[in-house]
C-alpha cells in the first residue's frame, strides 16, 4: 500500500464574502500613492526589483500606521488562524501577529525571483489588482534539491506529484503558505500593473 506523507499545504480563499471590489479600489489607490511617496523604496527597487516597486525594504509594517492596512490585517488574521489549525499547529495559547506587511507593484516586465520568508511561520499574499493574463504565484516542491537521480515526471503527472504548482492571481483572493516554502512570480507580460500585498506572521 502506498500512502502520501509529509504534506505541503497551501491555503487559498477570498478575503471576504462581499465588498472586496470597493475595498480593493481604495487599497490600489493607497498602494500607488505609497510608491509616489516612498523615495527610499523606489531607490531600493531600482537596484533589487528591476522594473517594479516594493516597499519591502523601506515601509514594511504598513499595518501599524495605515488604517486601510490595519483593516486588511484584521481580515487576514482569521484566515491565518484557520490555516494554522489545519496544520495541527500547537500555538500553546500564544497570539499570532503580523510582523511585516509590504506592497508589490509589478508593471510589464517585472518579475520576483525564487525566495522564502525566514523568521516567520506563515506568510502570504493578498491580490489587489490582477489584470487578465498576469502571472500567478509559483511554488516549488521543497524536496526538489534532493531528487538526485530521479527520472522526470510524466507530462500528465497528478498534481500532488508535480515539482511545481502555480496559483493564479485573482483580485480579492488570499494565498497562505508556510514561510519555508520557496516561491516566485514570473515576468509580468501584460500591459498593466499587477498589485499585491505580502506579509508574514509570527506567534508570541
Amino acid at each position: 500500500m502506498t500512502r502520501a506523507w509529509f504534506a505541503t499545504q497551501i491555503y487559498s480563499a477570498p478575503l471576504a464574502r462581499a465588498g472586496l471590489e470597493r475595498f480593493n479600489a481604495g487599497l490600489a489607490e493607497e498602494c500607488r500613492s505609497l510608491r509616489d511617496f516612498d523615495k527610499a523604496g523606489r531607490a531600493w527597487s531600482r537596484r533589487n526589483y528591476p522594473g517594479g516597486y516594493t516597499s519591502y525594504a523601506s515601509l514594511n509594517e504598513l499595518h501599524r500606521f495605515s488604517s486601510t492596512f490595519t483593516r486588511l490585517e484584521e481580515r487576514i488574521r482569521r484566515h491565518v488562524r484557520l490555516f494554522a489549525r489545519s496544520l495541527d499547529m500547537d500555538l500553546r495559547g500564544r497570539e499570532i501577529r503580523m510582523t511585516d506587511c509590504w506592497v508589490n507593484i509589478m508593471p510589464p516586465s517585472a518579475a520576483h525571483s525564487l525566495h522564502l520568508h525566514p523568521l516567520a511561520f506563515v506568510s502570504g499574499t493578498y491580490y489587489v489588482a490582477t489584470p487578465s493574463g498576469c502571472p500567478g504565484l509559483k511554488f516549488e516542491d521543497p524536496r526538489l534539491d534532493r531528487f538526485m537521480a530521479a527520472p522526470p515526471k510524466l507530462p500528465g503527472a497528478r498534481p500532488l506529484n508535480r515539482p511545481h504548482v502555480t496559483y493564479p492571481a485573482r483580485a480579492g483572493n488570499l494565498v497562505l503558505f508556510e514561510s519555508w516554502l520557496r516561491h516566485e512570480v514570473a515576468q509580468n507580460r501584460v500591459d498593466a500593473e499587477r498589485i499585491s500585498i505580502s506579509f508574514n506572521y509570527n506567534w508570541s
